[in-house]
């Protein structure tokens, strides 16, 4: 895109070119900025348009500073390009020394002073300042190899910015001093993901990583305390529920080893490591099929992604008018597109919670009132059919530990999927009850379903215009409602015909069971 971009004689179609805008800027999220700076300066890149210098220096500072030191424009270009560039980028100018003179001027005319670092050498009264020389274009990894910039202000600077960089890059961002100024929760500190540790014979933590040592030093471990019950025998996978500062509270998992004094071999303590449950069980549970699963969505979706803007650049006429039927037909492959994106989000989200490498977020809801809410709107769907949802749902047995949008997608892909594919004058049963530690959701399969020998395995479709939880088919986004009922301590099974979800409960308040007859109601 910045080779594309970056000659003046680039195509004049003008669809293409907003498709290449629209890339880059979807590109310069994903690229890091360290690594955007490193493109602009490759040698044989062809810059020479004002508006790629332009949309280049209102990024990061190293990405400016990049892209205004290799520009080749010409003096109109210039002179018209300086005024419109934000402040701290047009100091990145002063450090060039190929400018034209005229350009130069221009600088001095807006006040734009030298932003380069003083002289490291004290400057003598009895000789006069020599003129610096003219910079060489040398690639950038032979600039410590030249000999002759020992002795200059180039050679100079260049060493004590990379002095600056490595002092400040060595100091853990966890140490940088905070000021009380009322930051927001998402300015806070990140979560701890796990430390190393020490304790002494009582089991008090006497040693730990620099960042976390204020927080833990002198905490007692539990297990480390009543070593001498499993004398002294190393820890392997111990849980642990921490409540302290907020960045090391929560559940743990502890891996640590007995210390013997040498000579005597008196027990000193554990030394060992904490970490969090779920980095263990998802560096335990990643597999290399779903790593290239993961990497071959992710090909997919960069094509993808590029169709669909290029798409709505044109329906909706972003660079122009553009007929109807253009945008007809714009508009149906945007829709495709999104469509093929949800898809693919629901492969990867489906390989990511059966590899254990995504836990759904925390939380509560009640999944008896989202229950109750999408019968009624699927019974709209239904009544069409001349069929209905029976449903009993017990009022006080929905409260569960799903976030709510968690449990309105795990309730939305189950119903769909069973509306989608109802026939006729079908009656659904559905129950949803309190178990001793749990909740109970029982759904009766469709004949279309209930034929099937494995319903998590079947292909069938809802047809064009009616209800469906995904584009895969029924048996997939029954899967993918086991993965989540799974990754939250339930399970979904099809068993005597119907489907029965199970989901941790977190209450046991009584209640009495209402029967809403909902496709009566509604049908």
């Amino acid at each position: 895109m910045l080779d594309l971009l970056g000659n003046r004689r680039a195509g004049r179609d003008e669809s293409m070119l907003a498709a290449a805008w629209l890339r880059l800027a979807a590109l310069g999220e994903t690229i890091g900025a360290d690594q955007r700076a490193m493109m602009i300066r490759e040698p044989g890149l062809r810059f020479r348009n004002p508006e790629l210098a332009l949309h280049l220096a209102e990024d990061e500072p190293e990405v400016a500073a990049a892209a205004l030191s290799v520009a080749q424009l010409s003096v109109d270009d210039w002179d018209a390009l300086i005024p419109r560039l934000p402040i701290r980028a047009r100091g990145f100018l002063r450090l060039r020394r190929d400018l034209p003179q005229a350009t130069q001027h221009v600088l001095d005319r807006l006040g734009i002073r030298d932003r380069g670092l003083p002289s490291p050498y004290p400057a003598m009264d009895a000789a006069p300042a020599a003129p610096l020389p003219p910079l060489r274009p040398v690639p950038a990894n032979d600039l410590a190899e030249s000999d002759d910039d020992s002795a200059s202000e180039i050679g100079a600077l260049v060493r004590r910015i990379e002095t600056f960089r490595k002092t400040r890059a060595a100091r853990p961002p966890e140490e940088a001093p905070r000021l009380p100024l009322n930051e927001r929760p998402d300015q806070a500190r990140s979560r701890c993901e796990g430390f190393a540790f020490t304790t002494d014979a009582e089991g008090r933590i006497d040693w730990a990583d620099a960042p976390i040592a204020p927080m833990v030093m002198g905490a007692l471990v539990p297990v480390a305390a009543d070593s001498g019950r499993n004398q002294h025998q190393p820890l392997r996978r111990v849980a642990m529920t921490w409540s302290g500062a907020p960045a090391v509270a929560g559940d743990w998992l502890i891996d640590a080893g007995p210390r013997f004094s040498d000579p005597g071999g008196r027990f000193m303590g554990y030394a060992g490591r904490f970490r969090r449950p779920a980095l263990a069980a998802a560096a335990a549970a990643s597999s290399p099929q779903a790593d290239r699963m993961r990497q071959l969505l992710h090909e997919l979706k960069t094509p993808v992604n590029a169709i669909q803007g290029f798409a709505e650049v044109i329906q909706q006429q972003l660079f122009g008018p553009t007929p109807h039927e253009y945008r007809a037909l714009a508009a149906t492959i945007a829709g495709d597109a999104a469509r093929m994106l949800a898809g693919f989000d629901e492969l990867d989200r489906l390989a990511r919670l059966e590899s254990g490498a995504l836990s759904l977020d925390e939380g509560s809801s009640d999944f008896a009132q989202t229950l109750q809410g999408l019968i009624v709107q699927l019974g709209e769907v239904l009544r069409s059919r001349n069929a209905q949802f029976l449903s009993e749902i017990d009022g006080a047995a929905g409260a569960v530990p799903l976030a709510r949008h968690d449990a309105e997608a795990l309730a939305w892909r189950l119903l769909a999927t069973v509306t989608g594919a109802t026939g006729p004058g079908e009656v659904i049963a559905l129950r949803l009850s309190r178990l001793a530690n749990g909740v109970q959701l029982r759904i009766a399969l469709p004949a279309s379903l209930a034929t099937q020998d494995d319903v998590f395995a079947a292909d069938y479709r809802a047809g064009s215009g009616a209800v469906s939880a995904g584009m895969f088919g029924a048996g997939f986004a029954l899967r993918l409602a086991r993965a989540e009922a799974r990754a939250t301590g339930g399970d979904l099974v099809a068993a005597n015909k119907a489907l029965v979800l199970t989901l941790p409960g977190l209450t046991a308040a009584e209640g009495q069971l209402s029967h809403d007859r909902a496709g009566a109601a509604h049908g």
